[in-house]
C-alpha cells in the first residue's frame, strides 16, 4: 500500500479499480463554496468530495476550539464508511496542488488506525499536467462499515502543551510573516506559541508544486532540532500542519506529533502568552 504520497501516473493506471478510493479534499479558506465548486466543475474520476469544514473537522464552539477541530472519531467513521473506504483500500487524497488541505485528510485516516492512504503528488495541478481526464458532476460509492484501528499517529491537547511543553520541539508550519506577529490575516491575535521554530509547510515543495526528495526535506527538518524533545507540529488551525508531518515521514523521519487545535486555540485564552 502507498501510505505518504503517489504519483499521478500510479493513480491513473489504478482508476478503474475499486479497491482504490479518490478523496477531493479541495477548500479554500476564504470561500467555504470553492471546493464544492471546483469539484462539480471538474475532478479526478470516481474522486468523492471531502468538504474540510464539514467533513474534515468537526463543529466549531466559539472561544473554545481552534477554526478546525478534530471532528468525533465516531462520526469521521461513518464518513469514511459512507465513502466506501474498507479495511483494504488504499485511499488517495488530492487538492488544487501543494497538499495542504489533502494532508488533513491523510492524517485523519492515519489518526483512525488506515495504513493504505496517501497524498497525490502535486495535486490535481500534477494531474492536469499530465493531461490526464477529469469528470464533471458528483460521485458516490457503495456505502460500507469503516473499520476502525489503533491510531497510527499522534495527536496533543492545549493541557499537554501547558503542562508538558518544555518536553515538545514545536514546529509552526504557518508564513514566517505570521510566525513574527508582522501580520494576522485571519486570527484575532498575531504572534506564535513561545519557544516554537517556524518552518512554513510551502517550504516541503519544489518549484513544480511537489514534494522536495526525501533527503532535502530530512535536512530541513533536522536542522536546528532540539535533541531529545517530542516534536509537535501546529499552524494557524491543524490543517497545514500535517502537511509538515507528512515531509517528515516522506522524509523518512518519525512521525511527528500533531497539535490540532493550533494557534486559533491557543489564543483562545488571553492568560496564554504569546511570542511576537
Amino acid at each position: 500500500m502507498y501510505d505518504t504520497l503517489i504519483d499521478p501516473k500510479v493513480l491513473f493506471d489504478h482508476l478503474e479499480d475499486s479497491a482504490w478510493c479518490v478523496i477531493d479534499c479541495r477548500a479554500s479558506l476564504t470561500d467555504p463554496l470553492a471546493g464544492s465548486t471546483a469539484y462539480a466543475a471538474g475532478h479526478v474520476p470516481g474522486a468523492i468530495f471531502a468538504d474540510l469544514a464539514t467533513d474534515l473537522s468537526g463543529p466549531l464552539i466559539p472561544r473554545i476550539t481552534g477554526r478546525h477541530p478534530l471532528p468525533d472519531p465516531t462520526v469521521l467513521a461513518e464518513t469514511f464508511g459512507d465513502w466506501g473506504v474498507e479495511r483494504h483500500t488504499q485511499v488517495v487524497a488530492y487538492d488544487a496542488g501543494n497538499g495542504a488541505y489533502a494532508a488533513r485528510a491523510w492524517w485523519l485516516f492515519r489518526w483512525l488506525g488506515h495504513p493504505g492512504v496517501a497524498v497525490l503528488n502535486g495535486g490535481l495541478a500534477a494531474w492536469q499536467a499530465e493531461r490526464y481526464p477529469l469528470r464533471l458532476g458528483v460521485e458516490h460509492r457503495r456505502v460500507v462499515a469503516f473499520p476502525v484501528r489503533d491510531a497510527l499517529t499522534r495527536a496533543v491537547s492545549v493541557a499537554d502543551l501547558l503542562e508538558r511543553g518544555a518536553s515538545m520541539d514545536l514546529v509552526d508550519a504557518r508564513a514566517e510573516a505570521r510566525f513574527r506577529g508582522e501580520v494576522e490575516p485571519i486570527d484575532p491575535v498575531a504572534g506564535h506559541i513561545p519557544g516554537a521554530r517556524c518552518l512554513p509547510f510551502e517550504g516541503n515543495l519544489d518549484r513544480d508544486g511537489r514534494f522536495a526528495a526525501p533527503e532535502v526535506l530530512r535536512h530541513r527538518f533536522e536542522t536546528n532540532a532540539r535533541a531529545g524533545l517530542e516534536v509537535v507540529c501546529y499552524c494557524g488551525s491543524g490543517v497545514t500542519a500535517c502537511h509538515n508531518i507528512l515531509a517528515m515521514r516522506y522524509a523518512g523521519l518519525p512521525e511527528a506529533t500533531l497539535y490540532p487545535g493550533s494557534f486559533s486555540e491557543w489564543i483562545r485564552d488571553p492568560a496564554r502568552p504569546v511570542e511576537r
